[in-house]
């Protein structure tokens, strides 16, 4: 049995798909799994113990080639999949590469989003039911419903290595008990603001006496958004802003008390990691989105918008009419209107209430 998934996403979208990976092992315990990803989320999938191949899609070199040579590339790279004669196809994305690399395979069973281009209507045998307000943990099992096949966990899972594990281990030798804050996306419209976050640091570490460690990508707007948060603050937070690679953050992330940020891609790993997440959403749904608990079988974010719980992890969110509105930033501003009026009270309270929770 060979299957081939087909994921052409972002880093958390990614992450989110594990439990269907875990899944299909456990029925299919001598598969050969496969996965194509775009280049730059392959690190979700790097030592998953139930993946075969990592098949990335280098889609940042191909599009800057010319023309011709850029069709050329992807037709090469959709056709190549036909050479390994796979047995299941399961297409996650509903993009037109998802499809014709399904289509191109010949593969006997093709699952996968109906799509209203007649061009690809073949490209399926097994229709998915369309993305509603439902969990994206939830709608990755899909393949498994539409098979007919048994679901036994939805647990995401990220795996990093020893030395990972060594190089976070020797960055925090004196450091015990901290509160992991990663206070940016690289979408601007997904952050709470600056002053607001300035003062979440300095209530952990200046009342309630816990170490704060900011981490941050490589990215530069992400690192001028740490310092100007840092020229706010009255406390000295440990700033790994810039220094770890995505799994050297999750490795980092696992010994923390509790997690604080924003709805992005470490979120989503602080969740697999079972780290209690605090997280601020404004334009995006917790519905869809919100941080995972692997150890409930159905989702705890019932409401569109609002404070929302879901096991040990938390959703702060405003109760506004416009949310989530899945825009980015108010009129095209690129600032989230309900992202900038939180109540810090509220926060605090939250924040109190998970240490505590730690300690009980």
């Amino acid at each position: 049995m060979k299957i081939l998934l087909v994921k052409f996403r972002n880093i958390g979208d990614v992450l989110l798909t594990t439990p269907l990976i875990s899944n299909l092992r456990n029925v299919y315990p001598e598969a050969q799994i496969d996965y194509t990803v775009n280049k730059e989320t392959e690190s979700m999938l790097l030592l998953n113990p139930n993946l075969n191949q990592i098949i990335p899609y280098d889609r940042e070199s191909i599009k800057s080639l010319p023309l011709i040579k850029r069709i050329w590339k992807e037709i090469e790279f959709i056709r190549s999949f036909k050479k390994s004669s796979y047995d299941i196809v399961i297409n996650l994305t509903d993009g037109d590469r998802g499809n014709l690399i399904a289509w191109f395979s010949n593969a006997p069973l093709r699952l996968g989003y109906k799509n209203k281009n007649l061009f690809f209507k073949k490209s399926i045998t097994h229709e998915m039911p369309e993305q509603k307000l439902r969990h994206t943990v939830e709608q990755t099992l899909d393949p498994l419903r539409a098979l007919n096949l048994s679901i036994t966990n939805r647990s995401v899972e990220i795996f990093w290595s020893e030395e990972d594990e060594k190089l976070i281990d020797k960055n925090l030798v004196d450091v015990d008990n901290f509160i992991h804050i990663h206070p940016v996306s690289r979408w601007l419209f997904k952050c709470i603001s600056d002053s607001t976050m300035s003062k979440i640091i300095d209530y952990c570490e200046l009342e309630l006496g816990v170490k704060v460690v900011l981490t941050a990508s490589k990215n530069k707007f992400e690192i001028n958004k740490i310092n100007n948060i840092l020229s706010h603050t009255k406390s000295s937070p440990i700033n790994f802003a810039g220094k770890f690679s995505l799994k050297q953050t999750a490795a980092l992330n696992k010994k923390a008390n509790i997690f604080i940020g924003v709805d992005t891609s470490i979120m989503h790993v602080s969740a697999a990691n079972n780290t209690p997440v605090l997280a601020f959403f404004g334009p995006s749904g917790a519905c869809n989105w919100g941080p995972w608990d692997n150890t409930k079988t159905e989702s705890g974010y019932t409401e569109i918008n609002g404070h929302q719980v879901m096991g040990i992890h938390r959703v702060f969110s405003e109760s506004r009419v416009c949310q989530p509105c899945g825009k980015d930033g108010c009129s095209g501003s690129k600032v989230s209107d309900c992202l900038m009026s939180l109540d810090f009270e509220k926060i605090r309270n939250n924040i109190k209430d998970m240490l505590d929770e730690q300690v009980n």
